[in-house]
């Protein structure tokens, strides 16, 4: 199993990043890696259930996420990939999470996830998930508020 857990400061205050995050089919906006993102008919958008399908954005295919949970208090996001999708990824759950930085208004973000490379490739999988998506993905964010 391949654990990755990477975390950064944005320099935002936390309830407008999680206002921005927490929108489930918002991905689009703020990741540079999704675009034309949809919620399938499964379940409303932003209830526990509903399913995210979004194109990647270098046209390789889409991805499906289903939001296993969602925590207002705590900020948290919880979701996994379901099988089918360009990426040979297996089991993957991620939890993203955002916390104030009181002094600062700027806000704590972590983002894990424990998955198995279905092609074997762990040591590529895990850098490309850690600084692509997750570490790129954040710088992203950060950028969006700033448009």
């Amino acid at each position: 199993m391949i654990k990755v857990f990477s975390s950064t400061i944005v320099d935002v205050p936390v309830d407008q990043v999680w206002e921005r995050v927490k929108d489930f089919n918002g991905l689009p906006n703020w990741h540079p890696a999704a675009t034309d993102s949809r919620i399938e008919d499964t379940h409303a958008p932003g209830a526990v259930g509903c399913i995210r399908n979004f194109a990647l954005t270098d046209g390789s295919g889409r991805i499906r996420e289903t939001l296993l949970a969602i925590s207002e208090i705590e900020r948290t996001l919880t979701y996994n990939m379901l099988p089918g999708g360009p990426l040979p990824f297996v089991d993957y759950v991620a939890v993203m999470q955002f916390a104030p930085i009181t002094d600062r208004n700027q806000t704590f973000a972590t983002w894990s996830a424990e998955f198995i490379a279905g092609d074997g490739q762990t040591d590529h999988w895990r850098n490309f998930v850690a600084d692509d998506v997750f570490i790129g993905g954040f710088r992203a964010l950060e950028q969006s508020f700033q448009t």
